[in-house]
């Protein structure tokens, strides 16, 4: 389940959602659909489809109407088809629907309605159980429906008895809503109606939206008034096309001095760390015995540099934990325990139930995410919010570099609040911090070298990389980058490790991405670059400027920092260099095939 787009108001209901399921597509899915309510049939009128959104665009030409509702589908509960789109309707009541419901199964044969269903979803069934529960109240048919529900959901509902209005309701799947003179406007991801209004809030769980062209309320499942959070959209939403680039990424590759700078900035008072513009509680990076950060993906991978940086600095033991992994390995978390959540969207459902967990088992707990209000940001102590701005293209670039600069950030505060370096120390550690962006242009201002290396790995099926030290966990985010926009099998591999097996998959013409950035272990990394060339490997390196060697053919130099601060000019590098092969193998960069940018389902 993926995007949900709702408007009711003074205009035409069919451009606006389409318009958010286009600016939804980021997201990933398979299938749209919308559903419009018809004031001459009094009823709601659905279009959907497999495919793409143009596709649905041709199919709905004809729809009239200012209420609707639309979703982008990825496919969980039953196939990727025509049927299985939403929205879904049974009886009355039409619904789209992100989350899963567990107990679907449970509650078809309790309704008896096998027979009069036309898709093999959970979200169909749910659309029945609310239209059974409906005896002109909405607002109890859906609290009563939802409280018969286990799993998560956020549903977006119209019934046919009540026109011009539309119904949400959730549990940790999200839903924001914002209002502007032309109506009012839902969806499951700000991107899809910040441009109307820079103030908006996220639905409560366990609560009733009702929206319609004038007002949205909100009350609980008893009837009672809820408040809610007003939030400012700090991103710039109308100035969010491609900029005259090709891809999304590219763009997003280009935008990372300044974001880097600006999430850099606002936390460097007298050349010192200070993290008051982020309300955190500084003790909770004194205190702590143990550091745990819980991430998935290319956020993990930020994280594993987090712990490099904090324990060979501040000599604070730190895990890292795949979210999906972390309540199923029996962790040792208490209240000792410092939890740093990291996520770029802030909704990623295994890092959310794995905050949760630690809550529960007494940690501390912080998050470092790029998206305000978001599930993860509310649930966490405290936050520190990234200044990537709006990201797009489904694999991560400046929100993981802007991940890393925070961890940065983290070592340092650390290290001076626990007396590993004095004033002085930390002053000069920020300096080098402030270096980052200015080494990271550097290496944009010569993506075109780049290039060109990168033509020489556009015919491979395997590619491997290699590096040693802090090298490695940069090479981890570089190889996945290179397969999941590139569809290359890619490996990235402690360099040391070679001749414990992996050498034997080197044969000549193998490609070999080599990253050496630490002078204290260039002597090893210089010889295992030499090993796997003596195989025939066809080794490509990405080497720092004062450590290349003569002999080193296939070479980009990378800049000149300390080599702890060298990690995010490396990674920059490596992401062009995954970028370009995609791009130049015609392959579509910003939408890699089965995946989605949010993941808010386990």
């Amino acid at each position: 389940m993926c995007g949900i787009i709702g408007y009711t108001g003074y205009s035409e209901a069919r451009g606006i959602l389409l318009k958010g399921l286009k600016t939804l597509e980021y997201r990933g899915y398979d299938s749209a659909g919308i559903s419009v309510y018809h004031p001459d049939f009094n009823e709601c009128l659905t279009v959907k489809c497999k495919g793409r959104v143009e596709d649905l665009e041709k199919k709905a030409c004809d729809v009239k109407g200012k209420t609707g509702i639309g979703h982008t589908r990825w496919a969980t509960h039953g196939g990727v088809s025509d049927e299985n789109s939403h929205p879904h309707k049974f009886g009355g009541v039409t619904v789209v629907h992100n989350g899963i419901i567990e107990n679907y199964e449970t509650i078809k044969n309790t309704l008896k309605v096998a027979d009069k269903l036309k898709s093999q979803t959970d979200s169909e069934i749910a659309a029945a159980l609310i239209e059974r529960c409906f005896d002109g109240n909405p607002e109890k048919a859906i609290a009563d429906a939802v409280k018969k529900l286990t799993g998560t959901y956020a549903f977006a509902i119209m019934f046919d008895d009540v026109p011009d209005t539309i119904y949400a309701v959730r549990n940790v799947s999200p839903i924001v809503c914002c209002k502007n003179d032309d109506g009012a406007y839902i969806a499951s991801d700000i991107m899809a109606i910040g441009e109307y209004s820079n103030e908006y809030f996220v639905l409560p769980e366990f609560s009733i939206a009702k929206i319609t062209k004038d007002s949205i309320e909100v009350k609980d499942f008893n009837g009672n008034d809820v408040g809610v959070d007003m939030l400012e959209l700090n991103w710039d939403i109308k100035n969010n096309g491609k900029c005259g680039y090709p891809f999304y990424m590219e763009k997003e590759i280009m935008e990372q001095p300044d974001v880097i700078e600006k999430t850099i900035s606002g936390r460097v008072k007298n050349n010192l760390p200070d993290f008051s513009c982020d309300n955190i509680d500084e003790n909770i990076f004194k205190d702590c015995k143990s550091i745990s950060v819980i991430a998935c993906g290319t956020a993990m991978h930020a994280g594993l540099i987090g712990k490099y940086l904090i324990e060979s600095v501040c000599s604070v033991p730190v895990s890292v934990y795949m979210a999906s992994e972390y309540m199923y390995t029996n962790p040792i978390v208490n209240e000792d325990t410092l939890v740093i959540c990291v996520s770029q969207s802030g909704e990623t459902i295994d890092t959310l139930e794995a905050l949760k967990y630690a809550k529960s088992h007494g940690a501390k707990t912080l998050s470092i995410v790029n998206v305000r209000g978001s599930s993860i940001a509310r649930e966490s102590d405290n936050v520190i919010y990234t200044q990537a701005g709006p990201e797009i293209a489904v694999a991560s670039t400046k929100a993981y570099t802007t991940q890393v600069a925070v961890f940065y950030l983290i070592t340092a505060k650390t290290a001076l609040l626990r007396g590993c370096l004095n004033n002085e120390g930390t002053s000069d550690f920020v300096e080098q911090i402030m270096k980052i962006p200015k080494a990271v242009e550097d290496v944009l201002n010569r993506r075109k070298d780049i290039h060109y290396l990168s033509k020489s790995m556009l015919t491979a099926e395997h590619t491997f990389m290699i590096g040693r030290g802090m090298d490695y966990p940069a090479l981890l985010e570089a190889s996945l980058k290179l397969k999941e926009i590139s569809y290359i099998h890619s490996e990235a591999f402690a360099s040391g490790e070679l001749k414990h097996g992996t050498i034997a998959l080197i044969t000549n013409g193998t490609p070999v991405v080599a990253l050496m950035t630490q002078h204290y272990l260039s002597s090893k990394q210089t010889s295992n670059i030499r090993e796997v060339q003596s195989r025939g490997a066809y080794v490509i390196n990405f080497v720092k400027k004062s450590l290349k060697s003569d002999d080193m053919q296939h070479c980009f130099e990378l800049p000149e920092l300390e080599d702890e601060f060298m990690l995010i000019p490396s990674v920059v590098a490596l992401q062009l260099l995954a970028y370009y092969v995609s791009a130049d193998k015609g392959l579509d960069v910003d939408k890699p095939r089965n995946l989605a940018k949010v993941v808010t389902v386990e």
